[in-house]
């Protein structure tokens, strides 16, 4: 990686790049006006305030706070050195800036960097060695082709328990580092061992495709061994909060309007060589909620395909409930025939049946009625009626009129009854769930009637009087020639080292913008600026405006001060301390006559 990135290269990317174009490979942006909005990437939240505007071409959280331009965002979202954030958006944008652009951008985070280097070291393994032919008859067995082991870097973890770690000394890790990596294990007497050993090796890649842990799967049929072994917690790696193949199915997106979920790895890509590019899978465990908004702010449009054995539906319909619980998802649901999981369908019926499958998928209730019908003798009237009193109660907590009767028409024809007599089931239960959701609502709002007012999280309001000043004396020379003829000082210390920080800058571009400036400030000022510029400031003004805003700060210093003497002559009364009481006495009066 190149070092000091030369300033005209870093504009020629600013320059070429939209950063609604790079920040939509992790967000799903909906346009409102001339913003976009979407759900924050760096914290959860269920109302988006998340904003990119694409004129200025900064983004703004108004709820976690975190802002900044297109370089900003790939170094928070991406864990990126700023070099590293300006390769990659080129990258992006297909910008040719010379030499640092030959190779893929490198993490500085010491762990990322150690797993992506064992990532090259397995794939080497499984392709190339006399070590790895054990792995490379088993990927042939899965029918796993060049093409794919090459998408997904698929490697093998050698027998011998010590090759990685021999590999990775060699390349100058310290084994404090390896040890925190999760890819090795340490003896009694301290040594280290390889973790993983003969295993087909899947790497697990976040959000910014960086290598931060690998799920090994046996390739022995001895099943006193794990199938499946995974990195364990690290500083990089939380299996909660990570998604195999998400970094490239977030890509399919656009094309596919969906992401399909799926057990797992196996299925993945079995999926993917049918055409089906969207797929991702969680780590072996249930979904998390952590997942669930990964999800949501790629998409809402959600196709869950897990196996189809009884464990398979099981862990479908608890998919379908916590998507459900979450709201705001359009699911479909892929049920297979025969108890098969998508790979071993595919490898039996193909891929066009399975994408058929897929496009196939039932909505929620569809599978809800499916399941709940094979829990009931249909043949029996006693059961007969028993299904359809439980299938009419959970239509009727339907809010679409057509959705109620779309279903009330299939079960009438299901079961041979009449249309009308469901519907005014349903309507009597509707009266039921209506009444009930009334009580609830009732209920919350006692409750939170007897609640003390929440506090506000915010700490402090950015001084909109300081904002104002402040753009005026970045994007205009004739304000801030004449705030600086008049010496006046920012109160706030952040504005006025921005302010000093700002001068410096300008007088040593040749063409200074507020975005490279972003790049030129500390990390902890840089919110201020974004605020300033994602608020919409008139771009008029006068001599007499900026006047009345420096009154508006010393009148409120004023009165800053009045508040804090008038405490005080309280303390000197109650110590009956009569100089202390005639000195702040004085100052009030002093203060009064200036603020009129």
């Amino acid at each position: 990686m190149a070092g000091l990135i030369p300033e005209q290269t870093i504009a020629k990317v600013r320059e070429n790049i939209n950063i609604v174009n790079v920040i939509s490979q992790y967000v799903s942006l909906e346009k409102k006006g001339k913003d976009y909005i979407g759900l924050c990437p760096f914290h959860q939240e269920k109302t988006p305030s998340f904003t990119v505007n694409e004129g200025k071409q900064f983004f703004k959280c108004f709820g976690c706070g975190k802002g900044g331009n297109v370089f900003t965002f790939l170094m928070e979202k991406d864990g990126l050195t700023f070099p590293e954030s300006v390769q990659k958006a080129a990258n992006f944008a297909h910008i040719d800036i010379g030499d640092v652009t030959h190779a893929r951008a490198e993490n500085s985070n010491i762990l990322i960097k150690i797993n992506e280097q064992a990532a090259k070291f397995y794939q080497r393994v499984l392709v190339s060695t006399n070590a790895g032919r054990r792995g490379l008859e088993y990927a042939k067995q899965r029918k796993l082709d060049a093409k794919i082991i090459d998408h997904f870097k698929i490697g093998y973890a050698p027998r011998q328990n010590d090759l990685l770690l021999t590999y990775l000394r060699g390349r100058d890790f310290q084994d404090s580092d390896l040890l925190k990596s999760g890819l090795f294990v340490q003896t009694k007497n301290g040594s280290l061992l390889d973790r993983f050993r003969d295993r087909l090796m899947f790497p697990i890649a976040n959000e910014g495709s960086y290598v931060i842990g690998f799920s090994g799967r046996r390739i022995t049929n001895d099943k006193t061994e794990a199938k499946y072994i995974n990195s364990p917690e690290t500083k990089v790696f939380a299996k909660s909060k990570v998604l195999f193949h998400f970094a490239e199915a977030k890509k399919a997106v656009r094309d596919e309007n969906h992401l399909v979920l799926y057990e797992g790895y196996m299925d993945v890509i079995a999926a993917y060589q049918a055409g089906i590019k969207s797929g991702i899978a969680s780590m072996g465990t249930s979904l998390t909620d952590q997942q669930l908004y990964m999800i949501r702010r790629i998409t809402k449009n959600i196709i869950i395909n897990y196996d189809g054995d009884d464990a398979g539906i099981h862990a479908e319909d608890r998919a379908v409930k916590m998507f459900a619980q979450a709201g705001g998802f359009n699911l479909g649901i892929v049920i297979l025939p025969e108890k098969l999981d998508p790979d071993e369908y595919i490898k039996k019926y193909g891929a066009e049946n399975y994408t058929k499958e897929v496009k196939g998928a039932l909505t929620p209730t569809d599978f809800f009625l499916k399941r709940l019908a094979k829990k009931y003798n249909l043949d029996n009237d006693r059961e007969k009626l028993a299904y359809i009193d439980e299938a009419v109660k959970a239509i009727a907590k339907l809010t679409n009129p057509v959705e109620q009767d779309l279903y009330l028409d299939k079960i009438a024809r299901e079961q041979n009854v009449s249309f009308d007599s469901l519907k005014a089931t349903l309507a009597r239960y509707r009266r039921q769930f209506n009444i009930a959701q009334r009580r609830k609502e009732n209920s919350l709002i006692d409750q939170s009637r007897q609640m003390p007012p929440l506090k506000s999280t915010q700490e402090t309001a950015i001084d909109p009087i300081q904002v104002r000043l402040l753009y005026l004396f970045i994007h205009s020379t004739h304000a801030r020639d004449y705030l600086l003829n008049k010496k006046f000082l920012f109160p706030d210390e952040a504005f006025q080292r921005l302010a000093e920080l700002w001068l410096s800058f300008s007088e040593e571009q040749e063409n200074p913008s507020v975005n490279s400036f972003l790049n030129f400030i500390p990390s902890q000022l840089q919110g201020i600026i974004v605020n300033t510029e994602m608020t919409d400031m008139p771009q008029d003004f006068s001599d007499q405006e900026i006047d009345e805003q420096i009154d508006a700060l010393k009148m409120r210093e004023i009165r800053t001060q009045l508040h804090h003497l008038m405490n005080e002559l309280q303390d000197a009364k109650r110590k009956t301390d009569t100089k202390e009481i005639m000195t702040i006495t004085q100052k009030i009066l002093e203060l009064k006559r200036i603020q009129g």
